[in-house]
């Protein structure tokens, strides 16, 4: 079973109340090939929410406890950030996921590149915390755009 982030698959539950909406991830769900989730919605978030950002490091270093997740005015939600990671590696785990696709550049979900923590739309290599959990879990976690490379 392939696991992948909800907006992806057209579900408005980005930050902003958009999705990112991909058809081949839409067309595998719709096949019950694929499963969504968005950790942030585990984690607690509604949505619309405020963007957030990670400060001082990836997710690597959100997990070891020396980088933040922050909002953009300052509200420190690595917590919920960290909860909606575990929340989804249970799912990966109960699902036995093949693949984890989750949406590039995100906090959560980024699987190489995410912003830079300046909140001035600056993007740097890194992982977001569900990401990197998952990853340290032994899953394989793929970009949207890895994906559309492999089908």
């Amino acid at each position: 079973m392939i696991l992948v982030s909800s907006c992806l698959a057209g579900l408005k539950c980005r930050y902003n109340g958009t999705d990112s909406l991909e058809k081949k991830i839409q067309e595998l769900v719709d096949q019950d090939k694929a499963v969504m989730v968005c950790p942030e919605l585990l984690g607690g978030f509604s949505t619309p929410r405020e963007p957030a950002e990670i400060i001082g490091g990836t997710g690597k270093e959100v997990l070891a406890g020396t980088a933040r997740v922050v909002e953009r005015s300052g509200e420190d939600v690595t917590d919920l950030y960290i909860k909606g990671a575990y929340q989804t590696l249970e799912l990966a785990k109960k699902l036995n996921a093949t693949y984890i696709v989750l949406k590039e550049f995100s906090p959560s979900c980024g699987s190489q590149i995410i912003y830079d923590g300046s909140f001035r739309n600056k993007k740097t290599s890194g992982e977001g915390v569900t990401t990197a959990l998952l990853k340290q879990e032994g899953f394989k976690v793929i970009s949207e755009r890895e994906l559309l490379d492999v089908c």
